[in-house]
């Protein structure tokens, strides 16, 4: 079948096969369709082709095939892509990964590159020539014990004579630093009396009391029990360590024994860790943060043993809270409703939802923002000086915040304080004009969201210059606990995990007021031992701030100088 169109015209001839003979007619043209006269009946059937249909049939299968395989090279294209992309995030995933294993902890950088190695030469330790030294420590606050050495008898005569010397009126002294680690026994031998008259009703005989102990029926002293406490939950070492120690002074203490006493004298922690959490609450300025710690004890609803130790540090107090969850309740159940304040803290969810339910500002934490800008250029090294440029704008930010601080109540204060606000405007115009800027790469973007995201509670120092522009006071803290649960995994039960986290709170609060932890335990137990081995009633004297100075400078970590000039 054949169909010929005229230019400008309506009307087509078309030829209808019948009976092989060929009849011609017109078909009119309306509206782009084709309508035949309704006098002919059309059949549509296989028929010769004329010379140009075969090639024209081709063309249109070679274009069909054409449209075909270009979409089939744009998916191909597309995949690619895809695939590249993804091979560069997997890329910079492991990179970040071998980072995190086998890289360096610091973010100090060799000096190889910076000197030429045959030029320079290699710097001595210890103290340089021409630097100022501390001198030697006084060690005159220790207790001594003086020791006379004398010549031997036969190097006392005159060689040539035979003469004996003369004993000088004077000595040559020199001291020695030792410590004098011993583990032995106190015989407590109870003085008996009988009354020497004979009044009634009078007692056969009167025994002096007994001695007091953290224990009642005890058998080791006080000494025995501030060493182990100062031992594990202070300089954190495994308490088999500590046993090993101990057998080494002759001294052999059973695993089981140490366990059950630590149980027993637990509660007497209790009342001193509610003083330490209701001072914390009573202040407005607060650091926070949380790390694992492993607790061996199956509870209903708890899968596995991962618990989580959470630290809250005010300026006089450090309270640590052990919980199974790492969720939102913990921050809210410790500040309640109704708290008012500052809270520094990283990014974490528990924090903003802990915040949108009470009137507790958050401060975040520059110091992740620049790991984060820190952590793009070891994953993508390709945008590592863009990174760069970013850390070197947050040092900026330390450098203007701390200028500002070093004349906070001075008349300079103002001129400094500007220019830290006008780094600050600078910082956000930059941040919005990359992220609008459509050749940022997409890593980029989102580190730059983020900050966006943040910028609020980023901002809240430059106005409040009391508080720090990064939370590192809580991630020190948490040292010594990680370093705890590195050493001997946690804690077997949820009672020696509340003990841990009591004792953690104890100790670093004292380390805020710079005192002798050792000192500290030996004089509460004994007030405990004093008391039947309960707590105290009153355990006022025994919280740094309602210290006297004098009893500060007791126990001081720091002692106090005789001056004997």
């Amino acid at each position: 079948m054949c169909l010929s169109i005229q230019n400008n015209s309506t009307f087509v001839p078309f030829f209808n096969d019948v009976d092989n003979v060929a009849t011609p007619f017109l078909a009119n043209i309306e509206h782009g369709q084709i309508i035949f006269p309704s006098h002919f009946l059309i059949d549509v059937y296989e028929q010769k082709e004329c010379d140009n249909c075969s090639l024209n049939r081709e063309i249109s299968k070679l274009k069909s095939e054409k449209a075909y395989w270009r979409a089939m090279h744009a998916k191909a294209i597309g995949r690619e892509n895809k695939l590249k992309a993804e091979k560069a995030e997997l890329e910079a995933k492991l990179k970040l990964r071998e980072q995190q294993l086998f890289g360096r902890n610091s973010e100090k950088k060799s000096d190889k590159s910076k000197t030429n190695k045959h030029d320079s030469k290699k710097k001595k330790r210890g103290q340089q020539p021409g630097s100022q030294g501390h001198g030697r420590k006084d060690y005159s606050h220790l207790d001594s014990n003086t020791e006379i050495l004398c010549l031997p008898e036969n190097e006392r005569i005159c060689p040539n004579c035979g003469l004996p010397f003369k004993e000088f009126p004077d000595t040559e002294d020199s001291e020695i630093i030792e410590i004098d680690v011993r583990a032995h026994r106190r015989i407590i031998k109870r003085k008996k009396y009988t009354p020497g008259c004979r009044c009634c009703p009078s007692p056969g005989v009167v025994v002096a009391p007994p001695f007091p102990r953290v224990l009642p029926k005890g058998k080791f002293g006080i000494s025995i029990w501030v060493t182990v406490l100062l031992d594990k939950y202070r300089f954190m070492r495994p308490t088999n360590r500590l046993l090993d120690d101990l057998r080494t002074h002759d001294l052999d203490i059973a695993q089981g024994t140490l366990t059950d006493g630590l149980k027993t004298i637990a509660p007497l922690f209790e009342p001193v860790y509610e003083a330490i959490v209701a001072k914390n609450l009573e202040e407005k300025k607060w650091h926070a943060d949380e790390t694992m710690w492993f607790v061996f004890a199956t509870i209903e609803g708890k899968i596995g043993y991962r618990w989580y130790l959470w630290v809250f540090i005010s300026d006089s107090t450090v309270v640590y809270i052990l919980d199974p969850s790492r969720s939102a309740k913990v921050p809210k159940g410790h500040f309640g409703e109704n708290q008012e304040g500052f809270l520094n803290v990283d990014r974490y969810g528990a924090y903003k939802s802990m915040a949108r339910e009470s009137d507790i500002i958050l401060v975040f934490c520059w110091a992740h923002v620049r790991r984060d800008f820190l952590s793009l250029g070891n994953k993508w090294p390709q945008q590592a000086e863009w990174a760069n440029e970013w850390v070197e704008s947050i040092g900026n930010l330390y450098h203007l915040n701390n200028s500002r601080l070093e004349v906070l109540d001075k008349p300079e204060f103002g001129e400094r304080d500007e220019k830290l606000r006008q780094a600050m405007d600078e910082m956000a115009q930059k941040m919005e004009t990359e992220r609008q800027d459509e050749t940022t790469h997409h890593a980029c973007k989102k580190v730059l969201d983020s900050l966006d995201n943040h910028w609020d509670g980023l901002t809240v120092f430059v106005d409040h210059p009391e508080l720090p522009m990064d939370n590192n006071k809580a991630e020190r803290q948490l040292r010594g606990p990680v370093l705890g649960r590195k050493n001997y995994n946690g804690s077997s039960s949820e009672w020696s995990g509340r003990l841990a986290a009591i004792l953690f709170s104890i100790f670093q609060t004292l380390n805020l007021f710079k005192l002798n932890p050792r000192k500290w335990l030996e004089m509460y137990l004994q007030a405990c031992a004093k008391n039947g081995g309960i707590a105290p009633r009153n355990i006022r004297e025994f919280l740094p701030w309602n210290m006297t100075s004098q009893q500060l400078a007791e126990l001081s970590l720091e002692p106090a100088h005789i001056d004997s000039s």
